[in-house]
């Protein structure tokens, strides 16, 4: 956990967030300023800034592929098989707080390019 970190905060409910599903690995929470009918932030709960952080062939790869697949069974799980996954990777890619996330967006048509 990096203290300083809004979503090591919220994973020790130290912050309220509307949880929607956790387990031992991953945490999924709403969005506190939705761009969809449907927008949650799939995290893994072991604090990694970015992408850039990832370690390959090693318990970062089980980690990936849990956010991913998750992501995809919380959404079929809320009956929504069209949806986007957004990952931003620094600040000129739009990443505001540096945990890695995956943010499911779904419930209406989505445009490209998204920005």
């Amino acid at each position: 956990m990096s203290p300083d970190c809004l979503f090591c905060r919220i994973i020790a409910r130290q912050i309220p967030a509307k949880i929607e599903y956790e387990d031992d690995s991953v945490l999924i929470f709403n969005d506190i300023n939705p761009q969809a009918p449907v927008h949650c932030l799939v995290i893994p709960k072991r604090h990694i800034a970015g992408t850039g952080e990832l370690k390959q062939a090693g318990q970062d790869d089980q980690l990936a592929g849990d956010v991913l697949f998750k992501a995809a069974a919380f959404a079929r799980s809320r009956g929504i098989s069209d949806y986007r996954l957004v990952v931003n990777n620094g600040p000129k890619a739009g990443q505001t707080v540096f945990h890695l996330h995956v943010h499911l967006l779904g419930g209406r048509n989505m445009t490209w390019p998204p920005g």
